[in-house]
């Protein structure tokens, strides 16, 4: 049984017990025992196990189908946010204080200090607490993260004492000190496997803790906390993501073999932290980033933008080269779709569906699309009108829906075992956290400390499980040298591997490089257009073939959009978000605003 099915079923128990008793009751005076009482709670190791399920409910990442946040997707024209735009603002551009599950593992952390020994094993017991003490990091982490440091509350707060309810904030420096020994305690306490690992499944272990603070110590040393560089950082950095990986390795962890397998064999070795999704209890639902009409309700989302196309290598390694200036020259342009449809690393077909192949679930449109056949979504140039066309419903007869606007979408996660009518029972495990991310963490720390050997040889392991090849000098590809050029190939080499995976954007932050947005300014797009004069491709056709690619030619699409308005304009002078003014005026104004919104408060101490 999957740990959140689990939660979900305690949880529905605990509730059923305490309603069912309660509306029982025969007397004034009778004392309901069987109702959920916090005293009760403490007395219970289920109900103890289930206040701490519904912390992970609670905290625990989902999908987050979040493309259009930067450079890997769009969803609709005219969708892209004013914060990309660079239209910011004090009231607009915030991220809230929420104590909310910091104050429930509180509760519980005061509740374990007291607890009898009858009630738990020790061993259980300490096994929480680190447990618990991983989430309130967690919590910590992702508000020091956005808005550099706050309020440390460490324990219960006594609604009595009123004035004592506002907390000034403390140091980021100090934020993050306690969050690194929450996670160290969290790593002391946890276990590396679970003695019930079937049922536990799911459950924050050793590893997980170890690659949180990785994780955290890498951001920590990153430009967006150490504009100064500080070495000593970067070695804190190091020191922790090494340690993940040779913990790792020790407990079987690896890169799973084939890249595109990651996300449907479950509980492989490369998943160190995972949100279980299943049917019926927990499905996730893909509709959102399915093409009309292999979809009900939402879609679209996700379609991959030319950035994030051209960001998978060659299989020799080799970037995939594209010159917009060139696409009018007919040897050039077949030259390049070869090399995009037919000679990419194993990444782009796990990771982007395109048109003109079959679509890897069961669906049926019937008669105008059969399983099997190739979903043709593709494009013609009307040169007497001036604009493209989609030929999807031309191709396949009438087929209703909206194609979308690029011509591609994301594969990656797709559960393909659904059809459109049960999109929403979707069964694949959201991977929070994988090996992958604790090699390139600890290569990317490596790269700064100049251990060059290192961080390349990261490189040329990830690139290997890609299916690049090594070449004569066994380097797949890589040829960076310097600690400049190698933090280069990192960028792109995250941007490759982790598309989708709710990464892109925080690594940009992190390193303070949105003008690698901002440089391409508006978000661009490939469409795959048939040549004047070729016959349309038939349903049984495949893009892949090259007497059928021959009919298409590659056109660049400078703006999506279709607004030159909309465009990517990060501002570089506002790096953390400000607290909601709303928020500031509850507090008496004990909290300070960050500097960059006029404020004292800063962020970098």
């Amino acid at each position: 049984m999957k740990m959140q099915n689990k939660i979900t079923a305690i949880l529905l128990v605990m509730l059923s017990v305490g309603l069912i008793f309660s509306s029982c009751k025969k007397g004034l005076d009778y004392e309901n025992t069987n109702s959920i009482v916090p005293d009760n709670v403490w007395k219970d190791p289920a109900m103890i196990r289930a206040f701490l399920n519904d912390i992970y409910g609670g905290q625990m990442p989902g999908w987050p189908f979040n493309g259009g946040a930067t450079d890997e997707g769009i969803s609709t024209a005219k969708s892209l946010g004013n914060y990309q735009r660079g239209i910011i603002s004090v009231d607009a551009t915030t991220s809230a204080l929420n104590y909310t599950y910091i104050d429930r593992v509180n509760y519980f952390l005061d509740e374990m200090e007291v607890l009898p020994a009858a009630v738990l094993p020790e061993a259980e017991k300490n096994q929480y607490i680190g447990e618990a003490k991983f989430w309130r990091a967690w919590s910590y982490w992702n508000m020091v993260n956005n808005l550099g440091g706050v309020p440390l509350i460490l324990h219960k707060q006594d609604g009595a004492d009123v004035q004592g309810l506002f907390k000034p904030r403390n140091k980021t420096s100090e934020c993050i000190a306690q969050i690194v020994k929450d996670l160290d305690s969290a790593i002391l306490l946890l276990p590396g496997i679970y003695p019930n690992a079937a049922t536990d499944y799911g459950r924050i272990t050793k590893l997980a803790a170890m690659g949180m603070k990785g994780r955290v110590l890498l951001s920590y040393a990153s430009p967006l906390f150490n504009p100064t560089n500080n070495q000593d950082r970067w070695q804190a950095a190091y020191d922790a993501c090494k340690a993940a990986v040779d913990y790792g390795i020790s407990q079987g962890y690896q890169l799973h073999p084939e890249f595109r397998k990651i996300w449907h064999q479950e509980k492989n070795k490369e998943v160190v932290m995972v949100n279980q999704f299943f049917n019926p209890g927990h499905a996730v639902n893909f509709n959102v980033i399915r093409p009309e009409p292999i979809t009900k309700d939402a879609s679209n989302n996700n379609q991959p933008l030319l950035s994030l196309l051209l960001a998978f290598p060659k299989r020799d390694g080799s970037a995939m080269q594209f010159d917009k200036n060139q696409l009018s020259d007919p040897a050039y342009n077949e030259q390049f779709l070869t090399d995009f449809y037919t000679n990419r690393d194993d990444r782009f077909y796990t990771t982007v569906f395109f048109g003109g192949t079959p679509y890897p679930t069961p669906d049926e449109v019937s008669p105008v699309y059969i399983k099997g056949n190739s979903f043709w979504n593709v494009w013609r140039w009307n040169a007497a009108t001036n604009s493209y066309s989609n030929l999807l419903s031309t191709i396949h007869g009438s087929m209703p829906g909206n194609p979308g606007i690029t011509g591609f979408f994301q594969r990656k996660g797709l559960d393909t075992t659904v059809t459109a009518a049960i999109v929403n029972q979707g069964q694949t495990d959201w991977i929070e956290m994988r090996f992958a991310e604790l090699l390139m963490n600890y290569g990317e720390a490596a790269n700064e400390l100049g251990k060059t050997n290192e961080a390349v040889q990261i490189l040329k392991d990830i690139r290997k499980r890609a299916g690049i090849t090594a070449g004569a000098d066994g380097s797949y590809g890589v040829t960076a040298t310097s600690t400049g050029d190698i933090r280069e190939l990192y960028i792109k080499e995250r941007q490759a591997e982790f598309a989708f995976e709710n990464k892109r954007f925080g690594d940009l932050r992190r390193w303070k490089r949105f003008d690698i947005l901002n440089n391409q300014g508006a978000r661009h797009g490939l469409y795959i257009t048939l040549k004047e004069g070729a016959s349309l491709p038939t349903p049984s056709d495949n893009i892949l073939t090259e007497s059928v690619r021959s009919k298409f030619e590659a056109h660049y699409i400078d703006n999506l959009d279709g607004d030159e308005t909309f465009k990517f304009n990060f501002d570089l002078n506002h790096w953390f978000y400000a607290i909601p003014p709303g928020q500031i005026s509850q507090s008496k104004n004990v909290l300070e605003q960050n500097k960059e919104w006029g404020g004292s408060f800063d962020p970098l101490q």
